[in-house]
């Protein structure tokens, strides 16, 4: 059957639109009448019949119809998406640009791989059944679509796009370039913008990190440096320099975006520490074969067949969804045991009336807000109970912290970026958490910074909370004080008002006989 515009504009009942979808007569239109002035006739070939779907084209969703075949596949493409979109409940919305973007960041993956799959299905039935067979040029042309345009992902914590092809990259003005032979009139010169930094919705943390561009555009510089392996573009701006977000932020999002590729990728770093690629050295070997890229005054163009601009991550911290990803936060453990070459896998097993081996204690100390004021005293309550005792403070020598950790049963600190390294610990550990005095707010950072994380680790949760007796603020503000009364009335100051004063300004006496009831549970859980 040919189908002409005049069919599709007034609802030939053989092509069976359903009449509760109006707003695709009014969609072709407005297409037609625009594209009318400009030609004298226009055929709409839209072979809906072939496409056995529940079709839904709002009045404000903007397509591209042209009387060719791979605008076709464009547009059962858009209206394919929205129907998964519906199927799934996900909330997804197609914009401007033509991107695709998940708002719900559960389902984004599995849709992605439904519409690559509908994308290649309707190759098939519009290569098929066209009026006209097509040539072996309107073939290449096809399948040269379907790596021209990038999926660009915005979710709750990260935004990055993945483009395929001929990618051609220029640091010095921090330009993806995806070289197209033939693209239709709205995919040429496209672009879009990410911030290479796994921290989206934090403006401080992004306000430092380089803008890149990723544009679509025949008009492509010339390749001076050409490279067989695929990159992945990442900032280390942002809060680079705390632990907590070196490993939140950039360490297990790189690892999400990487480990697929076996070593076989070449990292390219924007917003450049070099003192960071020195404290990560072990971990970057162990993802990458190849030297690291410096790419904000490279003026060479590098020509890649694939290039990811910006990282993968899960929205919680320090975790890993494995329903999502192809890892977990075990296989990211795994991978920094096997980077630092540590030894241990499983935390000590202590047999009654074997007393040969203790447990090993570690008390991450600090120098400055948060610390132990009462050190000594911990450790000498620890020993007298069976611990080997250890304090150490946690610095940038990443052997050094690794293996200690590694070595240790059970670790315990203070709220505070040095608690990270639970990572390194052995499964069945043991994880003491000291809260410090500072109400709701405090206690919700600990829980979803560190608590949560730690059980999904395989490793076993304590926590401490301290009184306000054995806070050292109780010396520096009087009982009726609005610190020491109501800290959520601080907190309603802001977070760097409230930052100042329960996390920089307080030390932990801890209460010795209080606190050691949990050193004795920590000795029962490692039976």
């Amino acid at each position: 059957m040919q189908i002409n515009l005049n069919m599709v504009l007034n609802r030939d009942p053989r092509l069976n639109l359903r009449p509760q979808y109006n707003g695709f007569k009014y969609l072709c239109k407005d297409i037609a009448t625009t594209i009318a002035f400009a030609l004298n006739a226009l055929v709409c070939i839209l072979p809906l019949y072939k496409v056995n779907l529940k079709l839904f084209v709002g009045d404000d969703t903007k397509m591209l119809m042209l009387n060719d075949t791979s605008s076709s596949l464009k547009i059962a493409k858009d209206l394919v998406t929205q129907v998964l979109v519906e199927e799934t409940r996900s909330s997804l919305h197609v914009i401007e640009d033509e991107r695709v973007v998940p708002k719900n960041t559960v389902n984004a993956t599995g849709i992605s791989q439904q519409i690559a799959k509908v994308e290649d299905n309707a190759t098939k039935i519009f290569i098929n059944d066209t009026s006209s067979s097509p040539t072996k040029v309107e073939v290449e042309k096809l399948e040269t679509r379907k790596v021209e345009q990038p999926l660009c992902v915005s979710e709750v914590r990260t935004e990055y796009c993945q483009t395929e092809g001929d990618i051609r990259l220029h640091g010095k003005s921090s330009n993806v370039y995806i070289a197209s032979r033939k693209t239709t009139i709205l995919a040429e010169n496209m672009s879009w913008s990410i911030r290479p930094y796994a921290r989206k919705s934090d403006a401080y943390a992004m306000s430092n990190v380089t803008k890149w561009s990723v544009k679509t555009s025949q008009q492509v510089p010339q390749c001076t440096k050409n490279h067989s392996i695929p990159a992945v573009i990442f900032s280390t701006a942002g809060y680079t320099g705390n632990h907590f977000h070196e490993f939140s932020d950039i360490m297990i999002p790189l690892f999400l975006t990487c480990r697929q590729f076996n070593g076989q990728v070449q990292l390219i770093i924007t917003d450049k520490k070099p003192w960071w690629i020195v404290k990560h050295q072990a971990f970057l070997k162990k993802l990458s074969n190849y030297k690291i890229m410096d790419i904000d005054i490279d003026d060479e163009v590098h020509c890649f067949p694939r290039v990811i601009v910006g990282l993968k991550r899960y929205y919680q911290e320090l975790s890993i969804d494995p329903q999502k990803y192809s890892y977990s936060i075990k296989d990211f453990r795994d991978f920094l045991r096997s980077s630092y070459s540590l030894k241990r896998d499983s935390a000590i097993k202590i047999r009654d009336g074997n007393k040969s081996k203790k447990p090993r204690l570690l008390i991450l100390s600090r120098k400055t807000s948060r610390s132990f004021t009462n050190t000594n005293q911990i450790a000498k309550t620890a020993k007298g109970l069976g611990f080997k005792v250890i304090v150490m403070e946690a610095g940038r020598n990443m052997l050094s912290i690794a293996d200690a950790v590694n070595s240790c049963d059970v670790l315990m600190g203070v709220h505070g970026a040095g608690l990270t390294n639970i990572l390194f610990l052995p499964q069945n550990a043991i994880f003491i958490q000291i809260v410090p005095y500072g109400g709701m707010q405090v206690e919700w950072l600990a829980t979803n910074d560190f608590a949560k994380p730690s059980e999904e680790m395989n490793i076993k949760y304590l926590e401490y909370k301290i009184r306000l007796e054995e806070s050292t603020l109780i010396k520096q503000y009087p009982l009726d004080h609005m610190i020491i009364k109501d800290p959520s009335s601080i907190e309603k100051q802001g977070w760097e008002v409230f930052r100042s004063v329960y996390f920089d300004k307080q030390n932990v006496k801890l209460d010795v006989d209080r606190f050691r009831p949990t050193l004795q549970k920590a000795l029962e859980l490692l039976h």
